[in-house]
Parts: structure tokens; C-alpha cells; sequence
């Protein structure tokens, strides 16, 4: 199977014009459409994906006591 992914905006009345597909002409091909994540006149510049690619990245982190025991009263086995 031969898999062309190609996105296009709807025009007002809803129809949908594909053009420049890499079939030949008289071949069957099967369409499925789905709605577009992010809409294809947003991601100019970057993926929005990438934009939360990494949430954390120069953000002050700071650890009290990291080696602390926590719930130790939640543990039945030290009772």
C-alpha cells in the first residue's frame, strides 16, 4: 500500500480539491479524512509540538531535602 499524506483547508462551501497526487490516472484510491491537530496556517515557523517539546527547559528547579523519607506513617510494615 502506498500511503500520500497532503494538507488542505476546506474552502467555504466545503469542498475539498487534492491536487499533485502521486497516482496515476484510473487507480483506485481510498480517502479518509481527518480533522488536522494544529491548522496548517499556524505552524509557520515550528511545529506546535515542539513548542512543549520540553516544559521544563530553563525553569529554576530547586530540591529542598530529595533524600527524605516521605510517608513513612502510610508504610504498615514499620508499624
Amino acid at each position: 500500500m502506498n500511503a500520500h499524506k497532503i494538507e488542505v483547508v476546506l474552502t467555504e462551501d466545503g469542498t475539498l480539491t487534492l491536487q499533485d497526487l502521486p497516482f496515476y490516472a484510473g487507480e483506485a484510491v481510498e480517502v479518509i479524512i481527518l480533522e488536522a491537530k494544529t491548522p496548517q496556517h499556524q505552524s509557520a515557523t515550528k511545529p506546535q509540538s515542539d513548542n512543549n517539546r520540553y516544559p521544563l527547559h530553563g525553569k529554576v528547579i530547586r530540591y529542598d531535602d530529595p533524600t527524605e523519607p516521605v510517608a513513612l506513617e502510610d508504610w504498615e510494615v514499620l508499624q
